[in-house]
C-alpha cells in the first residue's frame, strides 16, 4: 500500500501548529505559577491539553518535525505578559486566541482537538471573569473617568478655542474644566458605589435572626417562609424548615448554638440564592472615587498640554487632538481586551465618539465666536 507523502505546505503548517501548541502550553504554565488552588489546577490541565495537541502534530510530522519553531507573535506576546504580569489581561487575550483556533476547518486536526479548543475558550472565559469581577468596580471608574476626561475637556478646549479667544483664556478654561470634572466624577462615583453597596447590604441575611429560631412555633413554622422568600418551592421549603427545627430541638448546650449558625448558613445557602461576593465586584466607594478623580484628571490634562507648553491657534488644536486620539485608542483597546471583544474595533469606536463630540463643540464655537465682534 502506498503511503501519501505530505506536501511541503502541509509540513510547514503542521510545524507551525506544533510550535503554537508548545507556546500556548507554556503560557498556561506561566499563568499557573502565579495562581494557587483551583485556578492553578485548571490552568495546568489546559497546559496538558495543549501538550496533547502538540503530540498529534509531532506524530504527523514524524522525522520531518525538524528544529522547533517559534510560536506566532500573538502567542509569544502572551507568554511574555504571562511571565511578567499574569493578570486578567493575559487571560482575556488568551480567551480571544482560543476562539480563533483553525482546527474546526482543518481536516488534519481531529474533531476532538477542535472541540477542545472551543471548550478551552469557555474555560478561559470563566477564569477571566473572576479577574474581571475582582477589578470591575475600581477599574470601571478608572477607564470611564479617563475617557470622560479626554472627551469632555477636548470638546471644551476646542470649543472655546474656536471662538477666537486668547490662548490664556483657553488654558484657564481647560484647567477649570479639569478640576470641575474631576471633582464631579469623584463625588458622583462615591455616591453611586456607596448606594449600590448599601442596597447589597440591605439584601444580605440578618445574622441576629438566628437567635429566634429555637422559639419558633413548629406548627406555624415561619422558617419555611424564609426559604420560600429565597426561591424554594412550598414543599421543599417546608421540608427543609421542619428538618432544621427538628435537628435543633434534639440538640442541647453548645451544639444548639452551633446548629443556630448552621441554620442561618442554610437560609443564606448560595445554592438557594446563588449569592456571590457582589461587594467585591462593586468596589469600595472611596477607592472608586479616588480612581475616578485621578483618571479623569489624567485624561483631562492631555488636551491642555499643548497650551501649557505655549502652543497656540491651529497648531495647539491639532496637537491636542492627536494626543487625545492616541489616548482614546489606548483606552478603547484596553476595554476591548478585558471584555473579550476585538480591541481594534473598540478602539476605533472610542476614537470616533470622542472626535465626534469635539467636532460638534468646535462647530458651535465657530458659530458663536468672538473673532468678528
Amino acid at each position: 500500500m502506498t503511503v501519501t507523502q505530505p506536501r511541503p505546505a502541509d509540513i510547514k503548517r503542521w510545524r507551525q501548529y506544533m510550535a503554537d501548541e508548545q507556546a500556548e502550553a507554556a503560557v498556561y504554565r506561566d499563568l499557573a505559577e502565579r495562581r494557587t488552588g483551583e485556578e492553578r489546577a485548571i490552568l495546568m490541565a489546559l497546559a496538558e491539553a495543549e501538550s496533547r495537541h502538540e503530540s498529534h502534530w509531532r506524530r504527523l510530522l514524524g522525522d520531518q518535525a525538524g528544529k522547533p519553531l517559534r510560536g506566532d507573535l500573538r502567542t509569544r506576546s502572551l507568554g511574555f505578559l504571562a511571565r511578567r504580569f499574569g493578570s486578567v489581561f493575559v487571560l482575556a487575550l488568551a480567551q480571544r486566541a482560543e476562539t480563533r483556533s483553525p482546527y474546526a476547518h482543518d481536516s488534519d486536526a481531529t474533531a476532538a482537538m477542535a472541540a477542545d479548543e472551543e471548550v478551552h475558550a469557555e474555560v478561559v472565559r470563566g477564569l477571566a471573569a473572576r479577574g474581571r469581577n475582582r477589578l470591575s468596580g475600581t477599574f470601571r471608574a478608572a477607564v470611564f473617568g479617563a475617557n470622560d476626561g479626554l472627551v469632555s475637556n477636548l470638546a471644551l478646549v476646542i470649543g472655546i478655542s474656536a471662538t477666537g479667544v486668547d490662548n490664556s483664556v483657553v488654558l484657564v478654561t481647560g484647567v477649570a474644566g479639569l478640576l470641575a470634572g474631576a471633582l464631579s466624577m469623584g463625588a458622583g462615583e462615591y455616591v453611586s458605589v456607596r448606594s449600590q453597596r448599601e442596597l447589597l447590604e440591605a439584601s444580605s441575611p440578618n445574622l441576629d435572626a438566628t437567635s429566634a429560631l429555637p422559639d419558633l412555633d413548629v406548627n406555624a413554622n415561619e422558617l419555611a417562609l424564609v426559604y420560600r422568600a429565597r426561591g424554594m418551592s412550598v414543599d421543599d421549603a417546608a421540608a427543609k424548615a421542619n428538618a432544621m427545627l427538628l435537628s435543633m430541638s434534639l440538640a442541647t448546650g453548645p451544639l444548639k448554638a452551633i446548629d443556630r449558625t448552621d441554620a442561618l448558613a442554610d437560609v443564606s445557602d448560595p445554592a438557594v440564592n446563588e449569592q456571590i461576593d457582589e461587594h467585591e465586584a462593586v468596589g469600595t466607594g472611596l477607592s472608586a472615587a479616588l480612581s475616578s478623580f485621578c483618571f479623569f484628571a489624567s485624561g483631562a490634562i492631555i488636551p491642555v498640554l499643548p497650551y501649557l507648553f505655549g502652543l497656540q491657534g491651529l497648531v495647539a488644536l491639532i496637537v491636542a487632538s492627536v494626543l487625545v486620539g492616541i489616548a482614546l485608542l489606548c483606552t478603547g483597546a484596553i476595554v476591548g481586551i478585558l471584555s473579550g471583544g476585538p480591541p481594534l474595533k473598540r478602539a476605533l469606536r472610542q476614537l470616533l465618539i470622542g472626535y465626534g463630540a469635539a467636532a460638534v463643540t468646535y462647530l458651535l464655537g465657530l458659530a458663536f465666536g468672538t473673532t468678528g465682534l
